[in-house]
C-alpha cells in the first residue's frame, strides 16, 4: 500500500512539472509475455510469464515529430522458465528446502522459473508520421535500466514429486538489469492535446539475471561452476494514453 501511495504522489508531481514545461506526459498500462533465453545449450527456454508494464511516460519534443522519451514504471511478473539439463545445486544463495535441493542434485531436467518485478526507466527517441485524420504512426527505439524489486521462483525436477513454490530468490537474482527495445503504434487524437496510444513492442535484455554461484555436474561427474548467461527478452503489447 505505500508503494502505491508513493507512485501515485511521484505521479502527481511529475505530471504538474509537465504541465509547466510544454513536455508530453501520459500513462501505460501494457500487458507483456516475457521469457528467459541463455548462451548455452544446456539450459533453454520452457516457458513464458503473462505480466504488466505499467507507468508513468514522457515526451520532449525537440521538433515537431521527433521526441526524447522517458518515463518510469513498474514490470510485474517479467521473467520466464529455464530447463536446465544437468544435475546440480541451484539458487545456492536462497532458503531451498533441503529435500528440494537433493532432488536437483540426484535427478536431471531441473526447471528454474522467475517470477520478478522490476522499477524500469527507459530512455528513446520517438519519430511520428504527420496527421492523417486522427492518426499518427510511430517507431521509437529505446534503451533502459530495472532495478528488481521483487523475485520469487518455482523449481520443478523431472521425476520427483517434491513442491517447490514461492521461493525468495532475491539473494540469486542480480539487482540491476540492462535492456534496449523497439516500440512501434499509432496514436489516435481524441482531442486537441489527448490522444490514445496502441502498439507493440520488443525488448531485449542483455544484462545476466541470475548470479552464477550455483554449480553443476559434468558428464564425467566432476563438479563445475554454472555460468549460463540467462536474459529477458518480452514482447510487449503498448496501451496508453498521452495528454
Amino acid at each position: 500500500m505505500k508503494k502505491i501511495v508513493a507512485f501515485t504522489a511521484f505521479l502527481t508531481l511529475a505530471l504538474a512539472i509537465a504541465q509547466a514545461q510544454e513536455i508530453r506526459f501520459g500513462f501505460q498500462l501494457s500487458p507483456a509475455f516475457s521469457w528467459m533465453t541463455s548462451n548455452t545449450n544446456k539450459v533453454n527456454t520452457s516457458g513464458t510469464n503473462l505480466g504488466l508494464k505499467l507507468g508513468m511516460v514522457g515526451e520532449y519534443y525537440f521538433q515537431e515529430n521527433y521526441a526524447v522519451t522517458s518515463g518510469i514504471g513498474f514490470f510485474f511478473n517479467t521473467g520466464g522458465t529455464l530447463l536446465h539439463e544437468r544435475r546440480g545445486n541451484f539458487w545456492v544463495n536462497s532458503e531451498l528446502p533441503e529435500s528440494c535441493r537433493l532432488a536437483t542434485e540426484n535427478n536431471t531436467m531441473t526447471k528454474l522459473k522467475y517470477n520478478l518485478q522490476y522499477v524500469e526507466i527507459p530512455i528513446g527517441l520517438k519519430m511520428r508520421t504527420r496527421e492523417f485524420g486522427y492518426i499518427r504512426y510511430f517507431i521509437e527505439p529505446h534503451l533502459g535500466l530495472g532495478f528488481r524489486t521483487q523475485a520469487s521462483g518455482d523449481l520443478t525436477v523431472t521425476g520427483s514429486s517434491e513442491d517447490c513454490k514461492d521461493i525468495n530468490i532475491q539473494k540469486d537474482v542480480n539487482p540491476l538489469n540492462l535492456f534496449w527495445g523497439i516500440n512501434t503504434g499509432i496514436e489516435y487524437s481524441v482531442s486537441e492535446s489527448t490522444s490514445l496510444v496502441g502498439g507493440a513492442g520488443l525488448q531485449f535484455g542483455f544484462a545476466d539475471t541470475s548470479k552464477d554461484d550455483d554449480t553443476v555436474f559434468l558428464e564425467n561427474g566432476t563438479e563445475a561452476a554454472e555460468k549460463s548467461k540467462g536474459v529477458i527478452r518480452a514482447f510487449v503489447i503498448k496501451l496508453g494514453v498521452i495528454f
